[in-house]
């Protein structure tokens, strides 16, 4: 295996992938890095500021001073702490709008680019496989029912004391995946060579190894 790895991991929103792929981070010894969550952390950005996605001049402007970073799993925006403000519906919302702009891809592509030259990674998002890192040595797509996916959410949204409806949580699943896959730069799809793992049925530990046996039995990908 090469001295510096990359996995992707892509898949639909509420498919566990930032679950998922902290826990084989840490099963194969490599840095965690949740490029959804600096999709997110720019939607938190841009909605406090009140910049609208036409305003593109604006929204260049605003990338140009923001710095965006991972320690330990922790996401920093601008040196503060965000993890627990950038994981409600309406930054879900703002993520997916935001996502779709070049500026705000080709800014935070660049910054993903840097870290998995820097050192073995594995990374989730949305186009991971098929444009950050074509030449990743493991892929995989991830994905789960929909009614799956907003009972998960519903779930993890109600542990944190929000007051949501499950009916609400799918109907923005559905949402999001038809602007994920239809979106014109970069949509959601799965590289021609990334192994697809449907978790519907399964446990957040069976994908977790899963994923781990095909990295280190190095059945997956270019190694």
């Amino acid at each position: 295996m090469a001295d510096i790895i990359r996995i992707a991991v892509d898949g639909p929103s509420g498919a566990g992938k930032s679950t998922i792929a902290k826990k084989v981070a840490r099963a194969v010894g490599a840095e965690y890095v949740d490029t959804g969550a600096m999709y997110r952390a720019v939607g938190y950005k841009m909605r406090k500021l009140g910049a609208a996605p036409e305003d593109t001049d604006r929204i260049e402007a605003i990338l140009n001073d923001t710095e965006i970073d991972f320690r330990s799993g922790v996401i920093y925006l601008d040196g503060e702490d965000v993890s627990g403000l950038i994981r409600t519906p309406e930054i879900s919302e703002a993520a997916s709008v935001y996502s779709a702009l070049p500026p705000v891809r080709r800014k935070l592509v660049e910054i993903q680019r840097q870290i998995g030259h820097r050192r073995s990674v594995v990374m989730d998002g949305r186009d991971i496989g098929t444009n950050v890192f074509p030449d990743a040595q493991y892929k995989f797509y991830l994905t789960a029912d929909a009614e799956e996916r907003a009972r998960r959410r519903w779930k993890e949204l109600k542990e944190k004391g929000q007051d949501v409806e499950l009916s609400q949580i799918l109907q923005d699943i559905h949402q999001r995946d038809y602007a994920d896959t239809h979106r014109e730069l970069n949509p959601l799809m799965q590289a021609e060579d990334a192994e697809l793992v449907d978790s519907t049925s399964m446990t957040i530990d069976e994908v977790v190894k899963t994923l781990v046996d095909k990295i280190q039995g190095g059945v997956s990908g270019r190694v």
